[in-house]
C-alpha cells in the first residue's frame, strides 16, 4: 500500500461542506487519489482510495469548458444546485464582470435543497468573466466566475 499524505483542511473543509449542505457524502478526486467523506454514524468518516487509473472520471467531461476553467482565479461550485446572481428576482446582481470585488464578499448563491448558500469570494480582485447565467443549474466543481 502506498503511503499517503492526508489533508486534514481539506477533510474539514468537505465535513462542513457536508453539514452546510445536509449532503450524506462527498467525493473530491485529483489525480490517481480520491477522497470521500461520508456522514455515518455520529461522527464523519473519511476513506482514502487510490486508484490505478481515473478512466472514467476522463471520460465523463460534466459541461463544455469555460474559457477560465484553467484560470487561477476561477471560483468553482462547492456544491450542486441552482445559482442565482442577484438576492431576489429583479435586484442588481451581486457582481458583474468589472465589478471590484472584496475576499469574503457575496458573489452568488447557491439554492440546494431548499437553503440558499451565499458564495463568497475567495480573495479581492476585478470581476473578468460570469460563466453561468441567473437561475442556472451547476455541478460541483463547475467554474461560476473568474476574479482576477
Amino acid at each position: 500500500m502506498a503511503n499517503f499524505d492526508i489533508d486534514g483542511d481539506l477533510i474539514r473543509k468537505l465535513a462542513d461542506l457536508l453539514r452546510e449542505t445536509g449532503l450524506n457524502e462527498i467525493e473530491f478526486a485529483e489525480g490517481d487519489k480520491s477522497l470521500r467523506v461520508s456522514r455515518g454514524a455520529p461522527a464523519t468518516s473519511a476513506h482514502v482510495v487510490h486508484t490505478a487509473a481515473p478512466a472514467a472520471v476522463a471520460a465523463a467531461p460534466a459541461a463544455t469548458p469555460v474559457k477560465g476553467a484553467a484560470h487561477p482565479g476561477a471560483l468553482t461550485s462547492p456544491m450542486v444546485g441552482t445559482a442565482y446572481l442577484a438576492p431576489e428576482p429583479g435586484a442588481a446582481p451581486f457582481a458583474k464582470v468589472g465589478d471590484t470585488v472584496k475576499a469574503g464578499q457575496t458573489v452568488l448563491i447557491i439554492e440546494a435543497m431548499k437553503v440558499m448558500n451565499p458564495i463568497k469570494a475567495p480573495r479581492g480582485g476585478t470581476v473578468t468573466e460570469v460563466a453561468i447565467t441567473d437561475g442556472q443549474p451547476v455541478e460541483f466543481g463547475e467554474v461560476l466566475l473568474v476574479i482576477e
